[in-house]
């Protein structure tokens, strides 16, 4: 079903024919919606022949010609030679009847690259050059109405001029070939309205800038002005002239201004009549009032509120039909978007589908239209051809507030006069770079700048910084990892304007000429914050949290927790007092328990605090009877627009159960039995019996009252130094024995216990001397291959870093999978990593349950062998042994931190390692066997082991 966002979007997308503007659709509307056309394609597969292709698409994906990753000469054997197979398309087509005598356009919304257009014989004008521009011809004296017409058209991959394939395809991104935008004909009265550019500030002024065909004096044009449920604001007329130009003005008072946070809309309706008032021709186009304004040595301002842009860089892009979307898929990015709380995207590196800026209108979000040029610029005559088509199509859209000149070097400075010919309401114009010199209009964009540079130019420089890419996310690094201290560091800067994550998903492409695997183009196209089908990583909820307008300081409940909660205000139109909040008191799922989870054991909502934008003040939960019984607290808020911003949670006090189950005995008290040997030690209670290797203390085998054994040992081993054995040691405390092994080096000493509820405690003490240390804490060995899932209390579901650790508090389950992020399988959330905030976790086998519980706050789990990066070598490096226990563990970085390094420390306090200095300890308990405690398990049935 398709929702009432993209429903409002198609109806726009698709005007009626009431509006005289009738298209006649040679191919079909979409990616989804394809219509047949005969082909012929001069090279690679399938060519040489004529077949068919559907269109619109791209014909790579269709079976023909080469795959071609733009900069990667190498992979393809070419040597600086890329693909340039030519491809012809044909079809016929009768128009209706009744388009006799109007005026007929044909248009081209996307075509890849070159493209040259004959009908019925004739050439119908100039072959046109660059792939992501809607181009026209005006074909009413080619075509004959009412009989049989024939389209050729001539697409040549690779344009004859070369500062086009510099611009476009010599570019860190898939190259295709096709028409992969719509083709269709537009007819038109003969007297009509061939283009508007409208100019609607905040302060209400309105400008209709007009050209006409065929129109005189006698003519008059009627405005009408609607809101979005169609009631009519304004209405006027104005007599027309012989020029053919006109500019309608007039002043709309009391207009709900457009933002990127109530993205409030009007219908604009232009109407041109004749001297009896008969409509001839009339156009819509849905606007919004805003005034984009900057502030040189200030900021970037909208409708006069100072505002940070929450970006992200997109392609458009789709794993089976490339560049070729639908409006379902540009509703689902930009939802996706929202979901983070961003309030901006780039279209990287190229204008998208009109569609997209439809969607972004209707939804709110600043948009960065992009001309396109990856490290290389248009020539000047080529660039003014293309300027024009960019700025023409999209000049009414309220949510595009900048033009981009091109990429990172990819810009002709001739053309920065060009966009104002088009666009009356001089939106501002930048140079997205990484390289000196290129700052333009008061705003600096260099690219992935590290943390220590960010303050300099923050704390010295009188430009606007606001990097057009920054915090590139290859694999698992970067996005997320960093952005906490980056952004902390934006959002109190006077001359930050916010900046735009590279990437918002991974380019990965269906290859049609090896079995429909995806392609990444190894390290080039793994980007992104999602996968090639939008699969959520890891990253996208930290960003979530980080990129909250509702900013949440606290990070635990303090003891005397009295309800009040500090919040700040970082929205830029909203007050707090607009936003619903909800809480949740819980009681979370036990260890045993065959589901995860929690209960909501009282849920209620709050009053909202009147916190004005850029302000600070407190959420007051009023009821706190519930406070010693739940055993953690969520707090959630919804937008005025019923969407949620984001849920925080807390722990309160979630394992006095399992305690009280860990330290309950039988009545019969069942007695720790010890054997000490030369090299060898057996402890047993609880039916458990555990064997440790006493010359280094790790412990070597465990039987279960089965009589099975579980392959958890070689353990606990510490993750820096080597450790020996200088003395071990049995204390006696009643019936219960305890196992205390010293050593030489950081490692001090581990005591193990044996309850009698079967519970085994370990207590582990070590000393670091003063320094930065990535993971603190040891190791056990346990075979991957024998592993099926994980189920834990803490943060989730996904993995973490030292300096992208947020996550929800709950009960979280994963199956196990191999994914590395970026490559297939894109099996999220990964099941390897660290996992961070663990009060208890469950790791299910082929050998059964066993369980680990964490008495202290703080621990961090590590499950086997993975890695963030991708390169030389994967980083970071990993520590010692499978499962592994930490009181910190490693950042990540990303591709460009330190070259193809992951050196994390570049990005901020969150990137250093863990500081230790001096004596740590922890105690762990573990079962080793199924839990069927009835305290924690909902199966009733069952008793706790060995409990008579």
């Amino acid at each position: 079903m398709l929702s009432i966002a993209l429903l409002l979007c198609l109806s726009v997308i698709f005007p009626s024919k009431a509006q005289h503007t009738e298209k006649f659709f040679l191919s079909g509307t979409d990616n989804e919606n394809t219509e047949t056309w005969e082909f012929f394609c001069s090279s690679g597969r399938k060519s040489g022949f004529w077949s068919t292709i559907e269109v619109p698409s791209h014909w790579e994906q269709q079976g023909f010609g080469t795959y071609d990753y733009g900069r990667d000469y190498v992979t393809y054997g070419r040597s600086h030679e890329f693909a340039d197979e030519v491809g012809f398309y044909k079809r016929t087509f009768k128009l209706p009847s009744d388009y006799k005598g109007k005026s007929l356009e044909l248009v081209f919304e996307g075509s890849m690259t070159d493209t040259e257009v004959k009908i019925n014989g004739k050439s119908i004008g100039p072959i046109h050059q660059g792939s992501f521009y809607r181009f026209s011809y005006d074909i009413t004296d080619f075509v004959n109405i009412g009989n049989e017409n024939l389209i050729e058209v001539k697409v040549s991959k690779m344009s004859a001029n070369n500062s086009v394939n510099r611009a476009e395809r010599f570019a860190d991104y898939w190259i295709f070939g096709g028409i992969f935008r719509p083709v269709y004909i537009t007819a038109k009265p003969n007297q009509h309205i061939s283009h508007h550019a409208i100019v609607a500030e905040a302060n209400g002024n309105l400008e209709v800038h007009l050209e006409m065909q065929n129109v005189t004096a006698s003519n008059k044009i009627t405005a009408s002005l609607s809101d979005f449920d169609g009631k009519t604001i304004k209405e006027w007329t104005t007599a027309a002239n012989d020029e053919g130009n006109l500019i309608l003005k007039n002043k709309i008072e009391n207009v709900k201004t457009w933002n990127a946070e109530f993205p409030n809309l009007y219908q604009l309706k232009i109407s041109l009549k004749d001297n009896k008032n008969k409509t001839l021709h009339e156009v819509e186009e849905r606007i919004g009032f805003r005034t984009i304004e900057i502030k040189e040595g200030d900021g970037i301002y909208v409708n006069g509120v100072k505002v940070k842009m929450k970006g992200v860089n997109r392609h458009a892009f789709w794993p089976e039909t490339g560049r070729s979307l639908n409006p379902s898929l540009d509703l689902m990015d930009v939802m996706l978007m929202k979901e983070m709380n961003m309030n901006s995207v780039r279209t990287a590196h190229y204008p998208p589908d009109k569609s997209f800026l439809h969607i972004c209108d209707s939804l709110g979000l600043y948009v960065m239209d992009e001309l396109a040029g990856w490290q290389n610029a248009y020539d000047t005559e080529s660039g003014r051809v293309l300027v024009k088509e960019l700025v023409r199509r999209d000049v009414n859209h309220p949510s595009i507030i900048f033009w981009s000149n091109g990429n990172e070097g990819g810009t002709n400075k001739a053309l920065d006069g060009d966009f104002d010919l088009y666009d009356p309401s001089k939106r501002p114009v930048i140079h997205a770079h990484h390289r000196p010199g290129n700052e333009f209009n008061g705003i600096d964009t260099d690219h992935y700048e590290n943390y220590a540079s960010l303050q300099r130019k923050f704390a010295d420089s009188t430009l606007i910084y606001m990097p057009t890419e920054f915090l590139h996310a290859q694999d698992d690094g970067g996005g997320a990892a960093g952005l906490h201290d980056f952004w902390e560091l934006m959002w109190a800067s006077k001359m930050s304007g916010g900046g735009y994550l590279w990437v918002f998903s991974d380019e990965g492409l269906v290859r049609t000429d090896i079995g429909n695997k995806i392609d990444v183009n190894r390290v080039n196209a793994p980007d992104g914050l999602l996968g090639p089908h939008r699969q959520k990583e890891g990253s996208f909820y930290a960003i979530r949290e980080i990129f909250s307008p509702v900013k949440i300081f606290i990070e635990k409940l303090p003891e005397d927790f009295n309800g009040e909660i500090e919040v700040e205000n970082r929205y830029h139109f909203t007050n707090l007092s607009e936003v619903n909040f909800e809480v949740e008191w819980v009681k979370f799922r036990k260890p045993g328990d065959p589901i995860s989870g929690h209960e909501v054991i009282q849920k209620s909502s709050l009053e909202s605090p009147k916190i004005a934008p850029g302000e600070k003040g407190k959420i007051k939960i009023t009821d706190l009877t519930l406070l010693d019984e739940a055993e953690g607290l969520y707090l959630k808020a919804i937008d005025p627009h019923g969407e949620e911003v984001y849920k925080w949670s807390w722990k309160i006090n979630p394992l006095q159960a399992i305690f009280d189950a860990i330290t309950n005995s039988p009545q019969e008290k069942a007695k720790s039995e010890l054997t000490l040997s030369d090299s060898l030690t057996v402890i047993s209670a609880g039916g458990f019996t555990l064997t440790f290797d006493n010359s280094n203390g790790t412990l070597s085998r465990i039987q279960k009252p089965s009589g099975m054994d579980l392959s958890f040992g070689n353990g606990p081993i510490f993750t820096y130094g080597e450790q020996e054995v200088s003395n071990v040691e049995i204390l006696e405390e009643g019936e219960t024995k305890t196992l205390v092994f010293e050593y030489e080096g950081h490692l001090n000493q581990t005591k193990w216990t044996i309850h009698p509820s079967g519970w085994v405690e370990l207590n582990y003490t070590y000393t670091l001397p003063e320094g930065g240390y990535a993971y603190p804490g040891i190791s056990f060995d346990y075979p991957e291959s024998n592993v099926i899932s994980a189920k834990w209390l803490g943060k989730g579901p996904y993995r973490i870093w030292k300096n992208r650790n947020q996550g929800t508090i709950d009960v979280h389950q994963n199956l196990y999978n191999n994914t590395h992020a970026g490559s297939t399988p894109w099996d999220y959330p990964e099941f390897k990593g660290y996992f961070g905030d663990i009060s208890w976790m469950e790791i299910n086998t082929a050998q059964g349950k066993f369980y680990v519980v964490s008495e202290k706050e703080g621990l961090n789990v590590r499950l086997f062998d993975f890695y963030g990066m991708a390169g030389p070598i994967s980083h970071p490096e990993l520590p010692k042994g499978d499962i592994s226990f930490f009181d910190g563990i490693p950042s990540l970085g990303s591709k460009l931190a330190l070259g193809i390094t992951s050196n994390a420390a570049v990005y901020g306090p969150q990137g250093e390692k863990n500081a230790m200095n001096g004596s740590y300890s922890r105690t762990l308990y573990f079962y080793f066997d199924i839990i069927k405690d009835p305290t924690l398990s909902h199966d009733k049935t069952n008793r706790f082991p060995n409990e008579d």
